[in-house]
């Protein structure tokens, strides 16, 4: 018994004074986006809570803008009435179109009696003055239909030329439409990156103006290593090498990643005061960043080592 006592103690020390060796340490980051208000006014619902998992163009709050929905009405409003100033041609052609007809019907009925009045003449039954006659209302009657289609065309030309005038108005005010309505959507709060909300800056009922911080989202199913290596190291990292990544669990306990380095800093920096590599005597040092997989023990913030 006091062999096995001793067998395990021995154990637990060899435990204790095993260290990780790793070439690199540094600490888990994530891109961070702040989303900000679009609009001012009154946050009428923003029910997200820090810790939220949102989907990417999700709708997760609406900022007061009935105000603006007014304009908009109003600029509708606008636009219907000008249909109210614009003149419908056709009673008024219509008309003319009436005169027209009537005298092409005596047109007709005056070149039949020119030509029976003709024959007439031939056989002595009528006289010059008849057929000359006939043939001056043929003439008026030809000059006043020239007159009608003229009219036609001239009330047509001129009824056009009106509602152009008023239907001009109409592309300003619906691109004067298409604003405000764009005002309208920005009053729509949507979520731009799928991820995890991680500080929540205002709350329902907040007046907002536009610029303000509403919340902060980053994604942390993928987070970043980003570590320092030395000039000496660098000839051992390159693009696409795959690395382990360590995270610290406790005393003398590690939990061990996969790792993918996507980037090399092309210039040397000074050494971060809250980082130390493992030649501490190097002043310059470069930063790598290594894509982790998070199981969701990864956390921001948190310092993790690598082992190329």
């Amino acid at each position: 018994m006091k062999k096995m006592l001793f067998l395990g103690s021995l154990f637990l020390v060899a435990c204790n004074s095993h260290k990780l060796v790793t070439d690199a340490s540094g600490v888990f980051e994530s891109d961070e986006v702040i989303v900000s208000a679009e609009q001012n006014g009154k946050l009428l619902s923003f029910p997200i809570q820090e810790g939220d998992t949102l989907a990417k163009n999700a709708i997760v709050g609406q900022i007061d803008m009935s105000n603006t929905v007014l304009q908009k009405q109003q600029v509708q409003a606008s636009i219907a009435a000008l249909k109210e100033k614009t003149t419908d041609p056709h009673p008024q052609i219509e008309l003319v179109k009436r005169q027209l007809a009537v005298q092409e019907v005596q047109l007709a009925q005056q070149l039949r009696e020119r030509t029976r009045t003709e024959n007439l003449l031939k056989a002595d039954a009528a006289t010059q003055k008849q057929l000359d006659d006939i043939n001056s209302m043929i003439d008026q009657l030809r000059k006043q239909i020239d007159v009608s289609r003229q009219q036609i065309a001239l009330d047509e030309s001129n009824v056009a030329t009106e509602n152009r005038t008023v239907l001009s108005e109409k592309a300003p005010l619906e691109k004067s439409a298409a604003q405000i309505q764009d005002n309208i959507d920005k009053g729509r709060i949507v979520n731009p990156i799928g991820g995890t909300v991680l500080i929540k800056y205002a709350l329902q009922g907040e007046m907002t103006t536009m610029g303000k911080a509403l919340y902060k989202i980053a994604n942390v199913d993928t987070v970043t290593l980003r570590a320092y290596v030395t000039g000496a190291q660098l000839t051992q990292v390159k693009l696409g090498q795959a690395v382990k990544v360590f995270s610290d669990e406790g005393k003398d306990r590690y939990r061990e990643y996969p790792g993918t380095v996507y980037w090399i800093s092309d210039k040397s920096e000074f050494t971060p005061k809250t980082i130390q590599t493992r030649d501490e005597r190097a002043n310059l040092v470069y930063a790598v960043k290594i894509r982790v997989k998070n199981d969701g023990f990864l956390k921001l913030g948190m310092y993790g080592e690598v082992k190329f």
